[in-house]
């Protein structure tokens, strides 16, 4: 239970990261504050489960806000701040589109936590942006695969360029 409970909250962590973009033109690096709910279309609980404390708060539903840095590199690279990786799956980001106002990409992991996602974001010049993630796969749970289907949605504004004691995000592997 507590491997489960702590690849829940490493998948909880890359669902807000992954799920915010902001725009190649207007887009400063910098803290930026995102608000992330996350919803289970098939979640690897059992009906009526309690879930740890820390897994409940990151999969409740309720809105989740945490502060991202955001490079410029990662700006360049994929317009986006991109999902991190897990330290029980593999991910990878393919097939990044990006636009003046947009970006999408595939995120595909495997290990512990193995399917397909798919990311997209819009975003305006004023420093605020939409994301979703949307994920189907499988999630180990002890000896047992167990499929599993969330999306999230998250909203983001510009703080400024001074991350203070945020550290920037690290660079994802490229599929």
């Amino acid at each position: 239970m507590k491997l489960v409970a702590k690849v829940l909250v490493v998948c909880a962590a890359v669902v807000a990261l992954g799920s915010m973009a902001w725009g190649q033109e207007g887009r400063k690096p910098g803290l930026y504050e995102i608000t992330t709910t996350m919803t289970w279309q098939q979640s690897p609980f059992p009906a009526g489960m309690q879930l740890p404390p820390q897994a409940a708060a990151a999969f409740g539903g309720a809105p989740r806000t945490t502060q991202v840095c955001l490079t410029q590199e990662m700006i360049d690279k994929y317009g986006a701040p991109i999902p991190q990786q897990s330290p029980r799956a593999s991910c990878q980001i393919s097939n990044v589109q990006k636009a003046a106002t947009g970006m999408s990409a595939d995120w595909i992991c495997t290990g512990a936590m193995s399917g397909k996602g798919s990311i997209e974001s819009h975003w305006s010049a004023d420093g605020t942006a939409t994301g979703k993630v949307h994920f189907v796969g499988i999630m180990q749970m002890g000896p047992n695969p167990t499929p599993i289907e969330w999306t999230s949605e998250s909203t983001s504004v510009y703080k400024g360029s001074d991350c203070g004691s945020v550290k920037p995000l690290p660079m994802p592997k490229d599929q």
